[in-house]
């Protein structure tokens, strides 16, 4: 979805090109669907496993590689127990109400606990994406900038979530893209402009992450504000599960630096978070973040849910899954080379190219009993088409190498 410019005069920045995204895309998803590869319907088996309706009255065993629940925690059964019992205590499941009104009581006490485990002020939101939504205005408006708006930077690797809000924030502010991971290009701007925002990924949903480090120095230097969406880092980095971005920053958020994330995925509930840093942006955050000041919360079972996890977060098991998440891993970089290889990020993609090939390859390794993401334009740039492999802590070492064996097998077909 890239920018450009247009018109007489002035020129018209245009930060979206749906009808152009459909039109490139749609055939390959139509392929996809044909070959049985997207919007399966299945029901839960062991471990990785699920069962695929193969007909009215038979059904296969398949392991899925796709799954973001990198620990392993999406079936504990504490977490289940503890959405069981949430709904069963509080005697309903949801409650159509602004949270400017009204809200269950377990959630402020979810909201404390993750605030303590993560060492933030802590505000839980239906997803994620509800969570971006909320922030990046707010960011835009100035009111957490000294009342100066930013000039707003996305990488171009930012996840759909964020890059969606570009129109909404250009209204209040100067928006620009800087190629993915380009501090010189970000220290450019940072240097012609007194008030600048990056937004980007923690861990990339392709694979690799932000560099950390360096944008907490050009902090330093330049007074950079960092909105940081670490839905895929969450859980498996830090003692407690603070996540990719949290962990490398020991001191605490201060008062430029919001992080997003997931309470799904590493973390194995339901919902999204934002982790602050003062009372002020939770002050401003609670009253005009749109998904807090015009929708409701998190329902009570995915409430429990997560109660339930950041315990488990607080005990030696968080440490036990991390370390097989992190065996797993290596484990697949000896069987299948990968740019990822080496990395400790979860995230594995195996490029094939050409679109219908990488379709092909993922139908081959499904056929193995492996499902695989096949990934293509616009989740990938064109002609980068190839296969999405996420091991975690729940595989076996011979899952690991069964898929990897698969997937050689479809690429050497291709």
């Amino acid at each position: 979805m890239q920018e450009a410019a247009s018109g007489a005069g002035s020129p018209t920045i245009s930060h979206r090109n749906t009808a152009s995204l459909i039109r490139h895309a749609g055939p390959h998803f139509a392929a996809a669907h044909l070959d049985g590869l997207m919007a399966l319907y299945v029901q839960p088996s062991d471990g990785r496993a699920v069962s695929l309706p193969i007909s009215e009255h038979r059904s296969e065993r398949i392991v899925d590689f796709v799954r973001c629940s990198y620990l392993g925690l999406d079936n504990h059964p504490s977490i289940i127990e503890g959405a069981i019992e949430t709904v069963r205590r509080y005697g309903t499941l949801h409650w159509s109400c602004a949270r400017t009104r009204l809200n269950f009581a377990v959630l402020g006490n979810l909201e404390d606990a993750l605030s303590d485990l993560f060492g933030a002020r802590v505000i839980t939101y239906t997803t994620v994406l509800a969570a971006n939504l909320s922030a990046l205005p707010l960011i835009a408006s100035g009111v957490l900038t000294g009342g100066k708006k930013p000039v707003m930077v996305f990488d171009r690797l930012a996840h759909a979530t964020l890059a969606l809000n570009k129109p909404v924030v250009a209204e209040e502010c100067e928006v620009r893209t800087v190629k993915h991971n380009d501090l010189q290009a970000l220290e450019d701007i940072c240097r012609q402009n007194e008030t600048v925002a990056y937004v980007c990924d923690g861990v990339y949903s392709m694979g690799g992450g932000a560099p950390i480090k360096e944008l907490r120095e050009l902090q330093e230097r330049y007074g950079l504000f960092l909105y940081i969406d670490d839905a895929h880092g969450i859980s498996i980095f830090g003692e407690k599960g603070e996540g990719f971005a949290r962990s490398q920053m020991p001191e605490g958020l201060g008062e430029r630096t919001i992080i997003a994330a997931s309470l799904g995925k590493g973390f194995g509930a339901s919902g999204g978070m934002l982790m602050l840093a003062t009372a002020f942006q939770e002050e401003i955050f609670r009253r005009f973040a749109l998904a807090h000041a015009f929708s409701a919360s998190i329902n009570v079972a995915a409430i429990g849910a997560a109660l339930a996890s950041q315990a488990i977060h607080r005990t030696p098991e968080l440490g036990v899954r991390q370390r097989a998440l992190a065996e797993y891993i290596s484990l697949f970089d000896e069987l299948v080379p990968t740019a990822q290889a080496g990395s400790r990020l979860p995230i594995r993609t195996v490029v094939v190219g050409d679109e219908l090939a990488a379709i092909g390859a993922a139908r081959v390794v499904l056929d193995a009993g492996y499902y695989t993401s096949a990934i293509f334009f616009p989740t990938v740039a064109k002609g980068r088409a190839g296969l999405r492999i996420c091991p975690t802590a729940s595989h076996t070492a011979a899952e690991v190498h069964e898929v990897a064996a698969a997937i050689n097998r479809a690429l050497k077909s291709q």
